[in-house]
Formats: C-alpha cells, structure tokens, sequence
C-alpha cells in the first residue's frame, strides 16, 4: 500500500465508521488484554486476533523486547505495562513473538554495526544467543518469548495480580509464512 492510499483511508475513516463507535471508545478504555509484540510491520495484531477497538491496549517494541524492571530507571516500555496492568487492569497479558525477526536474528548473530541505537538496546535488554541455523528463527523467537515472559514476571504488580488470580500471563508465537499462531505451554509451544 503506497502512502498515497494512507491518505485516502485516514479521509475515509470518520466517514465510513459509525458513529456509535466513537461514542463508545470516547467514553474511555477497558481493554481485556495488554498484547506485547514486535514493532515489525507485518504483525498485525487486529487481524491476528480479530479484536476490535478498545479491546487490546498494545505495546510494541523492538523484538517483543521487555526490559528488567528498574524503577531508578523506568522506561516507555515499563509505563506501559505498568498502566496496563495496574491502572487499566487487563486480565491477560500475552507476550507474542514471531518468526523471521530482526531483533532476535540480531540476537544470534546478525551484524547491525550500522544500528547504533539497536544495538546498544538490544545489549541491553535482551540475552544473545548461538548463532542461528534457522533462517526463519523459529526455535530462537519461541526461546526469547520464554526469556520476556520470566523478565515481565519479574515486575512486581505483575508478580502480585498473578498470585492473586486476577492476571494471566501468556507466551504466544506467531509463524509469518504458515500464519499460524502457538502458545506456550509449559516452556514449549503448541498451536492454539
């Protein structure tokens, strides 16, 4: 789709979405889940899930990427889970990576001198790995979604919403060719 198209569709918008839509997303949030991916282009979690507006609060990040919980130094990443899980009090959090994933192919291997920013983030936040031997990095995109899942039950509102039974936390993996989608079940993965 070129930008071009974009335009056209953002014009479309408030014409061809009801207005009860709005009137109802105006009055405030209350999504059911807070749903972590990869800011990769070809995630699209709306069509993936089928959730309509107001139904997931998102954050994405590079590699599905969640850092060590460190109130001396918060993140956007951190705040957002913290307003999902504790202000807007999601019952499910689902952490969802995915294959073919620059992050983690950098993870394992892949060169991005020319990232900087990447890098020093990626260094910072997230274990390196072997180097690959699955181009689509399948089994390495289901081990890093393990890895933020015990790093994201580190937080302590998390911590404590799970103890009490009011959250639920879940590893999902998504297969860009096959569009299949797997959860995690006892440090494996098996579809849904």
């Amino acid at each position: 789709m070129d930008f071009r198209r974009l335009i056209e569709r953002a014009r479309e918008h408030s014409v061809v979405r009801p207005k009860s839509v709005g009137q109802r997303l105006a009055t405030g949030q209350q999504p059911t889940a807070l749903f972590v991916t990869c800011a990769d282009s070809r995630i699209v979690t709306s069509a993936i899930t089928g959730a309509e507006p107001g139904t997931l609060f998102e954050l994405r990040t590079a590699g599905n990427v969640i850092p060590e919980y460190r109130l001396e130094t918060p993140s956007s990443e951190m705040a957002t889970i913290e307003f999902a899980v504790v202000q807007l009090g999601v019952s499910e959090v689902i952490v969802c990576g995915h294959s073919h994933c620059g992050a983690v192919s950098a993870l394992h291997g892949t060169d991005i001198e020319h990232l900087p920013t990447m890098r020093s983030w990626l260094s910072r936040n997230a274990k390196r790995g072997a180097t690959a031997v699955d181009p689509a990095l399948r089994d390495e995109g289901k081990q890093h979604v393990l890895e933020q899942l015990r790093t994201l039950e580190n937080y302590p509102f998390v911590q404590e919403r799970v103890l009490s039974g009011d959250l639920r936390v879940h590893g999902w993996f998504y297969d860009i060719e096959t569009g299949e989608v797997m959860t995690s079940v006892a440090a494996a993965f098996q579809p849904l």
